[in-house]
């Protein structure tokens, strides 16, 4: 097993290890586990029930880091995306009137777009149609939003008042098991310890519960109905296909699906220094999202917490073929992870975003036509708190700039077209 292991995945040419790839997959698995609780419960808000969006999550995520493995031999994890999911309940259903078997339609129809730029020559057009400093800046602004996301679940920030917790906080045992679980975690890195970020969930989890923070009495109090998922299952709804509200919110849902996942493919490809990884890995991420509508959940999108198994030494479809298999397994074993508090996990984010905050030295700082776009993008992402609509307002900026300066021949043909559908997707959401 172990040598079909190391052809198959050529790890050795990844110089790589399959203990390292396993270690890496599994500390991804810890950092994304709870996309379970979370995608399942936002999905319950467009009316699907919460047993069967738990079972959808689950397999969707299985067959999605399944099919990054095998089919591109990236360390990419593939779940269901936060803000798509958001967009799939608070949008397409409570906002638009879709119910949630015509809003899986759209996901399925918006698979098949995804699919098509994909598989064709026209996802490197696009790709090298978005400049440089933006797609730099898409990583930079991804790692700023995961430290965001890292300092709120620690308690040290307040989503929506951008306040900092001060002296005071030091009272709460979730912010003080944070700090000291922090410090672990910055040592266990600096000092290259083998499996660090493991080792520091596990350190953040003893520590949480010598805080009480964690009661494993209540955290273990689960049930599931299996037969909910049956409704949910290939529950998709065509009956609104020929209306205008269903193709706006095909076009709103693959807008967002296809360069958002452009953006995160391609830096991840560049973090692991394997941009050849690009195409295979966003095919991979296409039939992800196309089969996402079939089990009943909003779309996969390739993680930000993928940088922390990559982090964690991650170079090979192993990786993200450990995940998988880890979620497959999480279905028996939900209550146990979910001991697994807030404290232990936001060190790891904080320390990920900061890695990936040092890509904004690549951006030409002297050049404010290629600057100013990138870090006006950079700082939406986390601000707005959601990655398609910081991206969006970098992409619509970025020409508006270069025209104004006069150097609207350095836009891509592409780039207008795309910066133009979405301001015609942001008047058509908020207008």
């Amino acid at each position: 097993m172990s040598a079909w292991l190391h052809r198959f995945f050529r790890i050795e040419a990844h110089e790589s290890s399959i203990q390292k790839e396993i270690v890496a997959g599994t500390i991804g698995f810890f950092t994304i586990v709870y996309i379970v609780a979370v995608n399942s419960l936002i999905l319950s808000e467009a009316g699907i029930p919460l047993e069967g969006a738990i079972i959808a999550t689950i397999l969707t995520s299985v067959v999605g880091c399944l099919l990054m493995g095998l089919w591109a031999n990236a360390p990419i994890i593939l779940v269901p995306g936060m803000g798509i999911n958001a967009l799939f309940s608070y949008t397409l259903v409570q906002t638009m009137g879709l119910s949630w078997q015509e809003a899986l339609a759209v996901v399925f129809v918006s698979g098949i777009m995804f699919m098509i730029v994909a598989f064709t020559s026209l996802s490197i057009k696009l790709s090298q149609a978005i400049p440089q400093s933006l797609k730099e800046a898409i990583t930079v602004g991804l790692g700023l939003f995961l430290m965001f996301i890292g300092l709120e679940k620690a308690g040290l920030v307040v989503k929506g008042t951008n306040s900092i917790i001060a002296l005071g906080a030091l009272n709460e045992p979730s912010v003080l098991a944070s700090i000291i679980t922090f410090v672990i975690a910055v040592i266990l890195f600096l000092r290259g310890v083998p499996g660090n970020f493991l080792l520091t969930i596990v350190f953040g989890t003893l520590i949480a519960w010598s805080f009480g923070i964690i009661d494993v009495a209540e955290e273990s109090q689960v049930s599931f109905n299996i037969s909910e998922y049956f409704e949910v299952f290939g529950a998709m709804s065509f009956a609104k296909l020929f209306t205008f509200s269903f193709w706006v919110a095909v076009f709103s849902l693959s807008m967002v699906l296809i360069f958002e996942n452009i953006g995160l493919v391609h830096g991840h490809a560049q973090f692991i220094k394997r941009p050849e990884k690009f195409s295979k890995g966003l095919q991979a991420n296409s039939i992800s999202a196309f089969v996402s509508a079939i089990f009943g959940t909003s779309p996969t999108v390739s993680t930000v917490e993928s940088i922390s198994s990559m982090a964690a030494g991650g170079k090979t479809g192993l990786t993200a073929v450990t995940t998988g298999l880890l979620f497959a397994a999480s279905a028996f074993f939900i209550p146990v992870f979910k001991w697994i508090p807030n404290s232990a996990i936001a060190p790891i984010l904080i320390i990920i975003g900061g890695l990936m905050l040092q890509n904004i030295r690549n951006i030409d700082m002297k050049d404010l036509g290629e600057s100013f776009p990138a870090l006006i993008m950079i700082v939406m992402i986390p601000f707005t708190y959601s990655i398609a609509d910081g991206i969006a307002i970098g992409f619509i900026l970025y020409p508006l700039v270069k025209i104004s300066i006069g150097k609207a021949k350095e836009v891509s043909v592409p780039l207008y077209i795309i910066a133009f559908l979405f301001l015609v997707n942001f008047f058509t959401h908020y207008i």
